[in-house]
């Protein structure tokens, strides 16, 4: 079977996301800040050409927001991370192996489908997601992903293919690639590409045609591989497990200070049920935790403290009570009173999976009983949104919580802000 790969990305995420609920933003900069609304995360178009950068804290900006009348939001995850979902379930109507590369890009094998128009296909791609979902995604068809990273790149670009654009043509290829400077190609980046301008190499065009022992000397392994791919061979295969991971970690800077042993116990339960869900998401169970509580580094000398505790479990474990106690133990060896906290999280380690814990003969925790809890709670958290249960330690108030000041409806994920038709 011939080799062939669709890179699915959608324009400007974040923005589109609050462009589907809200299609007044049409036409207008919109721009989507990081956790507390500290800096500019996604643009959008016209957000660009005002000259706002990506990772440019908002503060410095204010004024360029408020002279152009920009519309700003506050992370939305949980919408981003629904509508990201709902993408994917799209694009499996198309091709049954698929690759979720990111949160907003998606490899697709359409390697059955070389006697089919390919650029009809992705055009019907693109129209699908768009009318289905409401987002603008471009399309990008070619004999590895990493020309097909390039195509989809310069889908965008060009006004002629309409963002969906086919490298097949091997006149084609190197046309494209000769367009496509050698620090935009995936895998290479800019400390290579300055590396790569010293020899001459500067466009995609002249990295496809150096020697196998030139890219293996001066790019490793990995950039021989990248080389390989411009050529047309196929060396990167869709990845199409769900990788597990070796650590779990989960973390949050905290809205304000904080300087209440409670409140901090509190923003750290919380961490420890999110991590625990990814946990079981991934069928492992942890063996380790290491806790950590920490002020501002930027604080006055004299008000810097931060410190971490690791725990070991006689047996691995994804229960959230179990792993709640130690942390919460951990959090109390680690506190010290007097000091502004500005962040607390925890890492998940020694993972093993959970088909394969050895058990302890001096285990005194009911695991039957805590598993039957925790698929009725993963149950419940997938049908009513992860807020829907919660431990009474992770308490009501959240003084604790991110700063999102202009944090927009979760459209999907709660009743409470479904769009009413009037």
């Amino acid at each position: 079977m011939t080799s062939l790969f669709a890179l699915v990305d959608c324009n400007n995420f974040f923005v589109s996301c609050e462009r589907v609920f809200d299609p007044g933003l049409e036409g207008r900069p919109v721009v989507v800040l990081s956790n507390n609304d500290g800096c500019v995360i996604a643009r959008s178009n016209e957000a660009k050409a005002l000259g706002l950068k990506m990772g440019q804290p908002a503060f410095e900006v204010q004024d360029l927001i408020q002279r152009h009348q920009v519309q700003v939001f506050s992370s939305n995850y949980e919408l981003y991370g629904d509508m990201s979902a709902r993408v994917v379930e799209t694009l499996s109507q198309f091709s049954p192996n698929l690759e979720v590369y990111s949160i907003d890009e998606s490899f697709l094998d359409l390697g059955n489908l070389y006697k089919t128009d390919l650029q009809a296909y992705a055009k019907e791609i693109k129209a699908t997601v768009k009318q289905w979902l409401g987002m603008p995604v471009a399309v990008g068809v070619a004999p590895t992903k990493t020309l097909a990273k390039i195509a989809n790149r310069l889908s965008k670009k060009s006004a002629k293919a309409e963002g969906a654009l086919v490298l097949t043509d091997k006149r084609h290829i190197e046309e494209a690639l000769k367009r496509t400077e050698a620090g935009d190609v995936w895998g290479i980046g800019r400390r290579y590409a300055r590396k790569l301008q010293g020899f001459g190499v500067h466009t995609a065009w002249d990295l496809r045609n150096v020697s196998d022992s030139f890219a293996r000397k001066h790019l490793t392994v990995v950039g021989l591989r990248t080389v390989r791919e411009l050529r047309g061979e196929p060396c990167i295969d869709l990845e199409l497990m769900l990788q597990v991971k070796k650590n779990i970690c989960t973390s949050r800077s905290f809205g304000q200070a904080i300087t209440d042993l409670e409140e901090v116990g509190e923003a750290l339960t919380t961490h420890v049920v999110r991590c625990a869900t990814k946990l079981r998401k991934q069928k492992s169970r942890a063996g380790a935790m290491t806790v950590f509580c920490m002020t501002s580094r930027f604080a006055a000398e004299g008000e810097v403290y931060s410190n971490c505790r690791t725990v070991y479990f006689d047996t691995p474990t994804d229960s959230e009570p179990e792993l709640i106690r130690h942390a919460l133990k951990a959090l109390r060896e680690i506190y010290r009173p007097g000091f502004r906290y500005r962040k607390t999280g925890l890492l998940l380690l020694d993972l093993v999976p959970a088909s394969s814990v050895q058990l302890s003969i001096l285990d005194t925790v009911d695991r039957e009983k805590h598993g039957r809890l925790m698929e009725t709670l993963d149950n419940l958290r997938e049908r009513f949104g992860h807020s829907s249960v919660k431990y009474a330690a992770q308490g009501t108030e959240e003084r604790w919580k991110l700063r999102q000041e202009s944090l927009s409806p979760r459209y999907t994920t709660r009743l409470e802000d479904l769009i009413r038709a009037r």
